[in-house]
């Protein structure tokens, strides 16, 4: 396990400090403010700790309230609303500079056995096919609009290896295309010891799937997107499905579309696969996107 894993799931250990109340850091990121994938996790994280073992979530739902501060602490506070029999339900707020920043709400379930069926994953390129971040990313230096991206990019994913499996949007700015965007991803290293708990890879996957989900909205317009400045925007809300077991550090397919973007809004949808074809996460998310007026 490399430093920067190893350190990403140190960010993911919440520390507790009271009943039902956890403290987490922040992570560097390309824009000034706690990136969402981030607090998401953390968000679920500390939904996890107050619930039994027997049971993982299935699904999440929460809302991005605030810009969220890098330099200061993040305090979640986790309400216990319902433990069932099959289900149990928690609330978490996470608080900063004594405001709410983000909302999410997670529903967790005993394993059941049942009907079962999907779609048929998607084709991609085997993802040791394709270019690694550092192979890919200096390519499209000239495109970014300030010199330090390609670093500051490179620094604030280098605990996941990122593959795109069809060009990402700053690299055919000014082209719409169709709305879809495929990504492989996978932990940069193996998860092993007290980290290699089913709760980690859900809470990794969560963190991952903020970071690529409005790139089917940016395709479609031909956008290049937060890092090339012809665009503005943030993540409004985002929800998850977790339907079938997968592991975070073996490759992922992370196939996203838009259906539709209006009103300074796009809502993006996302299918998360394990490389043998099982639909393991599905994941839908709204967010700002608005075009800066000097560039509209």
């Amino acid at each position: 396990m490399n430093d920067t894993l190893h350190y990403l799931l140190d960010l993911l250990d919440l520390e507790r400090i009271e009943q039902d109340i956890y403290r987490g850091d922040s992570h560097p990121s390309v824009i000034p403010r706690v990136f969402g994938g981030q607090v998401a996790a953390q968000a679920l994280v500390a939904a996890c700790r107050t619930v039994t073992d027997d049971r993982l979530p299935h699904s999440l739902h929460s809302y991005f309230l605030r810009p969220g501060d890098p330099g200061a602490p993040i305090v979640y506070q986790v309400d216990r609303i319902r433990d069932g029999r099959s289900f149990t339900t928690r609330r978490v707020v996470a608080i900063q500079h004594g405001q709410p920043i983000f909302h999410l709400s997670a529903s967790f379930q005993v394993h059941e056995e049942g009907l079962e069926h999907q779609e048929e994953m998607p084709q991609a390129p085997d993802p040791e096919s394709l270019p690694t971040a550092d192979e890919l990313l200096p390519r499209y230096a000239d495109t970014f609009m300030h010199p330090d991206v390609v670093s500051l990019l490179l620094e604030a994913r280098r605990a996941i290896d990122l593959r795109y499996a069809v060009e990402p949007p700053y690299a055919t700015v000014g082209e719409p295309r169709e709305a879809r965007s495929r990504v492989w991803f996978r932990t940069d290293g193996k998860i092993q010891g007290v980290h290699d708990n089913p709760v980690v890879h859900l809470c990794l996957a969560t963190y991952v799937s903020d970071m690529t989900l409005l790139d089917s909205v940016l395709l479609a317009h031909g956008r290049g997107g937060w890092t090339v400045g012809d665009v503005v925007g943030a993540s409004l809300d985002h929800a998850m499905w977790f339907h079938r077991p997968f592991r975070a550090d073996e490759w992922l397919l992370y196939d996203t579309d838009a259906p539709t973007t209006q009103n300074g809004r796009g809502l993006a949808r996302g299918q998360i696969w394990t490389r043998d074809g099982r639909l393991a996460v599905s994941v839908i998310q709204e967010g700002v996107v608005r075009v800066p007026r000097d560039r509209s």
